[in-house]
C-alpha cells in the first residue's frame, strides 16, 4: 500500500517470455499489493514464466482479444480486487517499473487522478532507441491531438499509465476499441470527464525482444488516432455524438 491505498499493477501480455522476468523483478513490491497478468493467447511460454515468477493473478484468453480487449480484462480484475490505484505496465521492459512508486504517490496524495509515464519529456524516446519515423509520427499526432482535444500532453501513446480507480469506474472503457486505439479512446473519455492528467519523465528501451507495432500497423493506428481526435472535437462542438463519450 501507499498512503493506505491498495496498489495493483496490471500486465497486458502477449508473447512476453523473454522480458517478463526483467519487468517483474523491478516492480516495487514494498508498495504494490497485487500483480495481474492477462495473457492474450500467447504462442510462447508467457503463462508458464508468470507462474514460475509467482504471479498470483493470471488470466488467459482462449482467443486473441486484442490489446484493448486485454486491458479491459486487466481493469475488470483490478476493480474486482478492490484496488485503489491501478498501474498499467507493458511487460516487454520498454518502461522501467521503478517509476511506479512516484506515479502512485501523485495519485495517493490526490495531486492528480491519472499519471502517464512520458517518453518524450526529457528526450527519453530517442535516447532509448525509438525509430526516428515513430518519433516524428508521435510528435505530429500529439500536436494535432492537443489542438483538437484542447489539452497539453507531451504524448498520447505511452504504454505506462496509472489511474485512480474512481476514474476507471467513472468512464466507460468497455465502449472503447479492442485494438491498439483503445489507449487514445480512454484518454478521450478521461479528458471529456474533466480529469487532469499528470506526466512524469520516463526512459524507454527499444530492443529486439521488446514488442513493436509494424509499419502497416503504425499507419492504421495513426489513422485511428486522428479519427478519435476529430470525433472528440466534433462531439465537443455538438456536431456529432461520439459513441464512446455518450
Amino acid at each position: 500500500m501507499i498512503n493506505n491505498k491498495t496498489v495493483t499493477v496490471v500486465l497486458p501480455a502477449r508473447n512476453a517470455t523473454q522480458t517478463i522476468e526483467m519487468t517483474y523483478d523491478e516492480i516495487p513490491f514494498h508498495i504494490v499489493d497485487n500483480v495481474i497478468l492477462v495473457d492474450d493467447c500467447s504462442t510462447d511460454n508467457t503463462v508458464e514464466m508468470a507462474q514460475r515468477l509467482g504471479i498470483k493473478h493470471i488470466i488467459t484468453h482462449d482467443v486473441n482479444k486484442g490489446y484493448g480487449g486485454n486491458q479491459k480484462t486487466c481493469y475488470n480484475k483490478a476493480v474486482e480486487l478492490k484496488s485503489d490505484i491501478i498501474v498499467m505496465l507493458h511487460p516487454d521492459y520498454q518502461y522501467t517499473p521503478k517509476l511506479i512508486e512516484s506515479m502512485c504517490c501523485i495519485i495517493s496524495n490526490k495531486v492528480y487522478p491519472v499519471v502517464f509515464g512520458s517518453r518524450i519529456l526529457g528526450g527519453g524516446a530517442l535516447k532509448g532507441g525509438m525509430p526516428m519515423y515513430k518519433y516524428i509520427a508521435n510528435r505530429i499526432l500529439t500536436f494535432i491531438q492537443n489542438i483538437l482535444m484542447n489539452c497539453k500532453l507531451s504524448e498520447y501513446h505511452t504504454g505506462y499509465r496509472a489511474y485512480s480507480v474512481e476514474v476507471l469506474r467513472d468512464i466507460c472503457y468497455e465502449k472503447c476499441s479492442d485494438d491498439f486505439i483503445f489507449d487514445n479512446e480512454i484518454i478521450a473519455q478521461i479528458i471529456h470527464k474533466g480529469y487532469e492528467i499528470a506526466e512524469i519523465t520516463c526512459p524507454t528501451k527499444y530492443f529486439k525482444e521488446a514488442s513493436s507495432i509494424s509499419l502497416k500497423g503504425s499507419i492504421k493506428y495513426s489513422l485511428g488516432v486522428l479519427k478519435v481526435s476529430f470525433c472528440y472535437f466534433l462531439h465537443q462542438i455538438k456536431i456529432i455524438k461520439y459513441r464512446i463519450l455518450v
